[in-house]
C-alpha cells in the first residue's frame, strides 16, 4: 500500500511519546482522581427519592410510587453492573475486562427493560409519566456526575 505524504511540512515530524515517571503518575492521580461509581449510584438513588417526593407532593402517592419504581429500574441494574465489573474475572486481562463490560452492560439493559415491561403488574395505579420522569432523571445523574466530578471523588486520606 503506498504511503501518502502529508500536505503540511510540519506534519512530517514524528511525535515523541515520553513515559511518565512514578512521581508524575502520582501527581496526575492527585489532580485527576478516579470517579467513584458508588457515589454516582448513591446520587442516582438520591435523585430518585427527590423526584418521587416531588411527584408525591404534586400528584399523590401513586405518582410517587411510579417515579420511585422508575428510579429503581435504573439504580438496581447499575449497582449490579458495578458489582460485576469489580469481580476478579474482569481484571484478569484486557480482553476479559472488555468482555465483562459488555456482558454486564447487557445484563443491566435487560434488567431495566424487564423492569419497565413488568411495571404495570408490579405497581398499582401506575403513572407512566411519573415513572418515566423518575427513570430519566436518574439516568441523567451520570452526566451530572461527569460535569461535577469534584463532588463525586472519594475522600482521600492525606497521610
Amino acid at each position: 500500500m503506498p504511503r501518502i505524504p502529508p500536505l503540511d511540512p510540519e506534519d512530517t515530524q514524528e511525535d515523541v511519546i515520553v513515559p511518565l515517571s512514578a512521581q508524575e503518575v502520582l501527581e496526575l492521580r492527585q489532580r485527576q482522581p478516579l470517579l467513584s461509581v458508588w457515589r454516582v449510584i448513591g446520587a442516582q438513588l438520591l435523585a430518585g427519592l427527590l423526584v418521587a417526593g416531588l411527584a408525591g407532593w404534586w400528584f399523590g402517592v401513586s405518582a410517587a410510587q411510579s417515579a420511585m419504581y422508575g428510579s429503581l429500574a435504573v439504580v438496581f441494574p447499575a449497582a449490579l453492573f458495578a458489582l460485576g465489573l469489580m469481580g476478579r474475572m474482569s481484571s484478569l486481562n484486557a480482553g476479559a475486562a472488555v468482555l465483562g463490560f459488555f456482558l454486564w452492560e447487557s445484563v443491566k439493559l435487560a434488567l431495566t427493560v424487564v423492569a419497565l415491561v413488568a411495571a404495570p403488574r408490579w405497581v398499582d395505579n401506575l403513572s407512566w409519566p411519573a415513572m418515566l420522569a423518575g427513570l430519566l432523571v436518574t439516568m441523567k445523574v451520570y452526566w451530572v456526575a461527569l460535569g461535577l466530578r469534584r463532588g463525586f471523588y472519594p475522600v482521600q486520606n492525606k497521610t
